[in-house]
């Protein structure tokens, strides 16, 4: 316990691996890196159900990237398998392609062999006419006209946030695109792969070095006054509860996941579909159409969004962004006063991608080494 650390890693997610990986091969820093979870791997995290196959415990991670830079480096910690990501969605008793694609846009509107050109003039005779979308609801209606929204979107976004599209910032479905190509895949990536043997492995092998110690099951809280870092502490957890939800706390939706085996090879046609008006669950996932596992049976995840819980998505509302601000003011001054680096979803309020956050913990590794680097 006296022993003398250069860095204290708050979270073993992505974040706390990457730069703990870094810090401790490029730097030779002694890094201790903690997680309040019995795992590392954070929400990327994936194990084995009962029936022997893999799960994503936190919900499907569908690993795509533009940087080839990033694979290299991720190359030396895991083989790849290609990453299968096809997503449907089930509206009016069919399946459509997901995100809109010129299969979905002939498929709901009943038009044989339509192309770009005609699915062009399709949307914008089905389109609202709104210049300037000021939330989720104007932005898709602006996209893909009132029938297409009432019947992809508006049921899914009530149940996934609880809240209106209405309410909503524009940037919540901005995330889904509409192809006007026939180009089924859920993302258009140069990179679309998954780990051989697993994102835990993954994570594991890269926190396997002699100067990084991993202590799980261990809260960041029960440290901060008794262990002090040499040099910097990383911290990627939520970044109100750093500074004792001093202005209150950052609203967040959480998840629960039922998984579910059946004695069958595959029960869907693809990895993840999605229900927007049926059931209480917002989708299903049977993960093995991505790990590639032979099984004579499959899991299926099915995923249910709740208000308390575990930390999923931060909830992009006009207040909550103002209240994070004030938290980031502190962080500044505390990264300035304290050489405390403040990295990731929780710890930015932000949605990110595996390979955004991955990105995102590379460049605060820079930064780092600027600063402290010999």
């Amino acid at each position: 316990m006296n022993k003398q650390y250069d860095v204290v890693i708050a979270g073993a997610g992505p974040v706390g691996c990457l730069i703990a990986e870094r810090l401790a091969s490029q730097l030779n820093w002694q890094v201790l890196l903690i997680d309040k979870r019995n795992h590392v791997a954070g929400n990327c995290f994936d194990t084995f159900h009962d029936s022997g196959l893999m799960i994503h415990r936190y919900g499907p991670h569908y690993f795509r990237s533009n940087n080839k830079n990033l694979i290299e480096y991720l190359t030396q910690f895991t083989d790849w398998i290609p990453g299968n990501y096809i997503v449907k969605s089930s509206t009016g008793g069919e399946l459509f392609p997901f995100p809109i694609n010129l299969l979905t846009l002939g498929q709901f509107f009943k038009i044989a062999n339509l192309d770009a050109d005609g699915a062009q003039k399709l949307l914008e005779e089905k389109r609202e006419k709104i210049e300037h979308p000021a939330n989720s609801e104007e932005f898709v209606l602006s996209r893909v006209g009132r029938e297409m929204y009432e019947s992809f979107y508006l049921n899914y976004t009530l149940k996934q946030w609880a809240i209106h599209p209405r309410d909503l910032a524009p940037s919540v479905c901005g995330r889904i695109p509409v192809r006007l190509n026939k180009d089924e895949r859920y993302v258009d990536h140069e990179y679309q792969l998954t780990p051989a043997k697993g994102f835990t492995e993954l994570f594991k092998k890269m926190v396997d070095h002699p100067n990084i110690e991993v202590r799980l099951e261990t809260d960041f809280n029960d440290i901060r006054s008794t262990i002090k870092p040499a040099k910097a502490t990383i911290y990627t957890g939520p970044i109100d509860e750093y500074f004792g939800c001093t202005f209150g706390k950052l609203p967040w939706r959480s998840l629960e996941f039922d998984f579910q085996e059946k004695p069958v090879e595959f029960e869907q046609p693809c990895v993840q579909i999605n229900y927007p008006n049926d059931y209480d669950y917002t989708r299903t996932v049977e993960i093995k159409h991505v790990t590639g596992q032979q099984h004579p049976h499959t899991v299926i995840s099915y995923e249910y969004p709740k208000a308390e819980g575990d930390p999923y998505y931060p909830i992009p509302m006009e207040q909550n962004h103002l209240l994070y601000e004030k938290y980031k003011v502190l962080a500044e001054k505390e990264t300035i006063d304290n050489n405390v680096f403040f990295c990731g979803r929780l710890a930015e309020y932000k949605y990110y991608n595996t390979d955004e956050v991955l990105e995102l913990a590379l460049k605060t590794f820079e930064k780092i080494k600027a600063q402290h680097g010999n």
